[in-house]
Formats: C-alpha cells, sequence, structure tokens
C-alpha cells in the first residue's frame, strides 16, 4: 500500500510541476522574483523529504496533498533555473503577483496540514503507545 500512496504523491508533484511550467511558458510577465541559491537547495531539500516521508501516512489524501505541495515547490526550483530573470510570477491580483507554484504550495500544505490532524486524530490511541 505504501508503494500506491508514494506513486500517488510522485505522480500529484510531477503534474503539478508540468502544469506549472507550461503556465509560464504560456503566460509572458513582467513579474519575476530571483531566489538564492540556498533557498533553491532548501526547496529540493524540503520536497524530496515530503515525497519520502509523507506516503508511510495511511491515507490517501495524505499522500496527494504531500505531492501537490512537493511539486509547488519542485516547480518553484525548476522555474528559478530555467528563467534567468528569476521565477515568473504570471497571475496578479491588485498589489500581488505570484504563480500556480504557490498556489499549489499554499494549497497542498493546507491540505497536508488538516489531514494530518484528522488522521492523528482518528488514530490517536496510537500516538501514546511507546516507541
Amino acid at each position: 500500500m505504501t508503494a500506491r500512496r508514494r506513486l500517488l504523491a510522485v505522480a500529484a508533484a510531477v503534474g503539478v510541476l508540468a502544469v506549472d511550467l507550461a503556465h509560464e511558458a504560456l503566460t509572458p510577465t513582467p513579474f519575476h522574483h530571483p531566489r538564492a541559491p540556498a533557498a533553491l537547495l532548501l526547496i529540493a531539500v524540503l520536497a524530496v523529504a515530503v515525497l519520502a516521508t509523507v506516503p508511510r501516512a495511511p491515507s490517501l489524501v495524505l499522500s496527494l496533498a504531500g505531492g501537490i505541495a512537493a511539486g509547488g515547490a519542485l516547480g518553484n526550483l525548476a522555474s528559478a533555473l530555467v528563467w534567468r530573470a528569476g521565477i515568473p510570477d504570471p497571475l496578479v491580483h491588485g498589489a500581488y503577483a505570484f504563480n500556480l507554484a504557490d498556489v499549489a504550495l499554499v494549497a497542498g500544505d493546507a491540505t497536508l496540514l488538516t489531514t494530518a490532524l484528522v488522521v492523528a486524530w482518528d488514530h490517536r490511541r496510537r500516538l501514546r503507545e511507546p516507541i
């Protein structure tokens, strides 16, 4: 079952990454934000950590949410490597400019946190077991 959840997480991450890169390539924008190399390394490490650990939990929704969040992180990482001016932000709402990877990060993280709390509540008796 863990393999199925891991496949779901990786597929979600790759899907978000592909959609984000396609959107940025097809939507020219004057707005970009650069990232420091250390930030890019941290993004890569966290995305891999999420994809490696989250599917171990007994929840397909948790795996999907982790994959979406990791895909957003990988989308920003790939964008930073592809565009010299920095990560493109083709979506503008008032004073805020952002991209689909940012939306995926927020949605994935919110779902990840909410689902983790629900799974923990459902298995609350196991939280008191000795390790």
